[in-house]
């Protein structure tokens, strides 16, 4: 006698089918990337086909919450890569896109949308907040990805916050206290001309915009020497935390690198360099102190690979960004805006 049971009819025609509900991929999923303490932002992949505009105007209360909290945001699969398609996103966020900015070359027949500041590819541009040297500019930055570097080419980011929480004491507090001092000349043959810059080829024009923007200005022949004193460190206007909000780290002579630094020293005294900065009141800057400072960004950043179609939107008060050294064909768009008017530094001594 078998120990089986048979299976009967009836109890085959019990097992009634039972309707399966298989839920949905969400559209778009929300993570956050980067370690604690460190930067971080928070990313939004798309994996649908989504509008970007719309579905940003639609999450625009938890975007901006992104932003205050981590410092940027970071679009994935929304296929922005073109210049109107940048500036119809952009333009969720902000009513005023930048539209004067001589540093950016503008994109061909779109006033509003930039490509990035010529830097050789092979060179390393380090980490600034934009437009750290002038009276005003903006809160938002957007880069979008047209195409990606075949190799290397992407935009590292550090949280400006991080970055002021971990530089030492006796380095950060003379950028505190005395502000930072910008000099640049325009016309030496190396970097951008001052007709590029302020747009115009009338002397008298460029000395009005000088003076509208807080810059001491000579002439020595056709190279035209400014000079400014800006803040160090800010308080962000929504958070009121403390940020480094300065370009030491992009204009002092060390951070050229030895072989860079011995070349143009050898033609430009240390007044006439195309780019130079010194603390507030005139002194020197050490190198000893540029070196801390580039260890910090150094360890405090955060990499990722461009694709096609990324945007990139970061909070400018609260986050620098660079690029890294790449090869072949790159292609990017910048967007800007948000306009503000910075706080100025009072050197103490």
């Amino acid at each position: 006698m078998s120990d089986e049971t048979p299976l009967k009819p009836s109890g085959i025609r019990s097992l009634r089918p039972r309707k399966v509900t298989i839920g949905r991929p969400e559209p778009v999923r929300r993570t956050v990337i980067g370690s604690a303490g460190t930067t971080r932002l928070a990313m939004y992949e798309s994996h649908a086909d989504v509008a970007p505009a719309e579905w940003a105007e639609h999450h625009r209360e938890q975007l901006t919450a992104d932003m205050h909290e981590h410092g940027g945001v970071y679009f994935r699969g929304f296929g922005i890569d073109a210049p109107k398609a940048l500036e119809r996103f952009a333009s969720v966020f902000v009513t005023d896109l930048f539209s004067e900015n001589g540093e950016h070359p503008r994109v061909t027949g779109n006033g509003r949308i930039y490509t990035p500041v010529f830097h050789p590819p092979e060179e390393r541009l380090l980490w600034h907040n934009e437009n750290t040297f002038n009276l005003s500019g903006p809160t938002r930055i957007w880069f979008a990805c047209v195409r990606p570097a075949d190799q290397g080419g992407e935009t590292p980011v550090a949280d400006s916050r991080t970055v002021y929480e971990r530089i030492p004491h006796a380095v950060r507090e003379p950028f505190e206290r005395k502000g930072v001092m910008y000099t640049r000349s325009y016309g030496t043959g190396l970097g951008v001309h001052w007709r590029d810059v302020f747009r115009t080829d009338s002397r008298s024009a460029v000395e009005d915009q000088c003076r509208a923007a807080g810059l001491s200005y000579t002439w020595r022949g056709e190279t035209l020497h400014t000079s400014c004193v800006r803040s160090g460190v800010i308080a962000h206007p929504v958070t009121g935390q403390p940020t480094w909000f300065n370009q030491a780290q992009h204009w002092h002579p060390y951070c050229l690198g030895a072989e860079m630094r011995q070349a143009v020293s050898a033609v430009f005294d240390e007044g006439d360099m195309p780019r130079n900065c010194f603390y507030g009141d005139g002194s020197v800057i050490p190198d000893e102190d540029m070196a801390e400072i580039l260890r910090v960004y150094d360890e405090a950043e955060l990499v990722l690979p461009w694709a096609a179609g990324d945007v990139m939107m970061l909070d400018n008060l609260l986050m620098a960004h660079g690029r890294n050294p790449f090869q072949g064909e790159r292609r990017l768009l910048v967007a800007m805006g948000g306009m503000i008017t910075y706080p100025v530094a009072e050197a103490r001594p």
